[in-house]
């Protein structure tokens, strides 16, 4: 890569609840290690402390040596900014802020107060400096942070049901609407990053989960809002399945990376039962029981950008599965679960503008217009 450039490399969901953590990311580390910054999501917490929130998932507090996960594959920067970030209040958020930080991780996404949760992080290598912001908007109540209380930086959305029909039962219409003064909020914050930085990072938590290609409705008002402000690359995550890549105004926008190093709790026959009923006919993988988000979540990819100070020089991504010890494996070209992962992401993203070149082992993203 020439010297006047970086590499950038984002993934998905990361929070092993099993143990040992040091194998999840055997096949990935070395791919990862070709990165100038490596970035992932928090989607666990890491602490001793705190007490079980109302809307809180016990298993979203891990034993604090377990936070290895980030740094076995080199993470440098973590987004904190996702919707289990709280469920074991302040404290516990705190903690596992101050524990990657330790690490010497960059976090950006959550923090002490609203301010410090809204700062972007700034990394510059080769002369190039990047700003990442990180946002949720997933976000239960008492979770955002405020000017005296810790919590996450939040893009917080309107909910709305339509009648479709005047026919008692019918399903409605559902609409999802942003804040204005979180979107406003948020257009501040790019520009502001853009004097500062000559790239734009914008990492959001948000979206539809588990139900493949399902993008809600105000994801796309996000996109290009934030492209209009500045953003240069939008890198998304939550829905735990990878969903469309769209390019917005020549910008690319990756609705959702997938999981990446991640584990559950297996469900009981019941339990499967019932997620299917809830997520619209979704089924969970008998061969992946510890990974009981649907049965596509074992899709994953590698978001990778070539940055410089003149901006977003290249994107592509590098497919990925999950293998059966939940170990992603990067996939080359002629592979055939390659090609299957290619074809699952074009059909994904149908309905969006995209092209998608193969070049190597990679899948280079760009309008069809370009």
């Amino acid at each position: 890569m020439a010297k006047d450039s970086i590499v950038l490399m984002g993934c998905g969901d990361i929070g092993p609840v099993h143990e040992s953590t040091e194998p999840w990311g055997a096949l990935a580390r070395p791919t990862l290690a070709t990165a100038d910054i490596r970035i992932g999501q928090a989607e666990r917490l890491y602490s001793d402390r705190g007490a079980l929130q109302v809307t809180g998932l016990k298993h979203s507090r891990l034993k604090p040596h377990m936070i290895s996960v980030f740094t076995d594959c080199g993470f440098n920067v973590v987004s904190v900014a996702g919707n289990h970030a709280m469920d074991f209040g302040g404290d516990a958020l705190l903690d596992t802020i101050a524990r990657l930080q330790d690490l010497g991780i960059k976090t950006v996404g959550a923090g002490r107060n609203i301010e410090e949760a809204r700062k972007p992080v700034i990394v510059e290598h080769n002369g190039v400096r990047v700003a990442i912001l990180a946002l949720c908007s997933v976000v239960n109540e008492g979770y955002a942070a405020d000017a005296d209380k810790p919590g996450i930086a939040p893009l917080r959305v309107h909910t709305y049901y339509e009648p479709m029909e005047p026919q008692p039962g019918m399903p409605p219409k559902v609409v999802t609407i942003p804040y204005e003064e979180d979107l406003a909020a948020l257009k501040k914050d790019i520009a502001a990053a853009k004097q500062a930085a000559d790239v734009v990072i914008l990492w959001l938590h948000w979206g539809i989960h588990f139900i493949p290609r399902m993008i809600a409705d105000y994801q796309p008002i996000i996109a290009n809002a934030a492209f209009g402000a500045g953003a240069d690359l939008i890198l998304g995550h939550h829905a735990h399945v990878p969903k469309a890549i769209g390019v917005h105004s020549g910008k690319v926008c990756f609705y959702s990376l997938g999981n990446f190093l991640i584990s559950t709790h297996a469900r009981t026959p019941a339990q499967a039962a019932a997620f299917q009923r809830r997520t619209h006919g979704v089924a969970l993988d008998p061969d992946y029981p510890m990974l009981c988000f649907g049965i596509d979540s074992k899709r994953t990819l590698i978001a990778k950008a070539v940055l410089t100070k003149q901006g977003v020089q290249r994107v592509s991504f590098l497919p990925a599965l999950i293998d059966k010890q939940l170990r992603p494996e990067i996939l080359l070209h002629g592979d055939p679960r390659f090609d299957d992962t290619v074809r699952y992401l074009e059909w994904a993203s149908e309905g969006y503008d995209h092209k998608f070149t193969v070049e190597g082992d990679e899948i280079v993203v760009t309008g069809t217009q370009s």
